[in-house]
């Protein structure tokens, strides 16, 4: 039976100029997973209780959680932080954001370009926000070992053409990394405004 009531997420969409249009972060999820082992996602989460507390010190806002979970998610899972002067390197796991020199990114530079809610068929639902943010250097990412155990950049049409839907990417990267394919600058994955599509055999609603 599906739950009635979808868990709040959120993902982050890390995109950086590529040799030919833009090359997207992916991470796998390691074997002890709590979901999705072994599959290829974008960095995120469920919304934790905490989020309330840092999107209201990031964005003046608790109303803005989903965004913070997308910031605070990149942090842990790829030890990279959106920041307002770009993305950067952790330093460690939490610092790098709210400090003297680094704070949030503006809204519009991490701006939600899709949001996916698991139709009720599926057992374990989400209420997924997407957000999209860009990275102007040469960033190594670092991933956790523990949830994730590789992070690394790709065009998203290599990412396609390398890993199967629904053995490797789930409904809503696959849909997301096929616009972000059509992307040939940074500035178009940032301006893209995605609707939800169900899944074959899926009825909408």
């Amino acid at each position: 039976m599906a739950d009635a009531e979808p868990r709040l997420a959120a993902t982050v969409v890390v995109v950086r100029p590529g040799e030919s249009g833009i090359e997207v972060l992916m991470l796998r999820r390691g074997p002890s997973s709590r979901f999705g082992a072994g599959f290829v996602v974008f960095p995120g989460g469920s919304v934790d209780p905490e989020d309330d507390e840092l999107a209201a010190r990031w964005f003046g806002t608790p109303d803005e959680r989903a965004r913070a979970c997308a910031v605070r998610e990149l942090i842990e899972e790829a030890g990279l932080a959106a920041t307002d002067r770009g993305v950067l390197v952790a330093t460690t796991e939490r610092e790098g954001l709210g400090s003297v020199d680094e704070g949030p990114p503006p809204l519009d530079l991490l701006p939600e370009i899709a949001r996916w809610v698991t139709p009720n068929v599926v057992a374990k639902r989400f209420d997924a926000r997407f957000f999209c943010v860009a990275a102007r250097s040469v960033l190594d990412p670092r991933p956790d070992g523990l949830e994730i155990d590789r992070a690394w950049w790709a065009p998203p049409a290599e990412v396609l053409e390398q890993y199967p839907l629904w053995e490797k990417l789930m409904w809503p990267t696959y849909n997301t990394l096929k616009e972000l394919a059509e992307c040939s600058s940074v500035e178009e994955a940032l301006s893209l405004r995605m609707e939800q599509v169900p899944p074959p055999g899926v009825t909408a609603g």
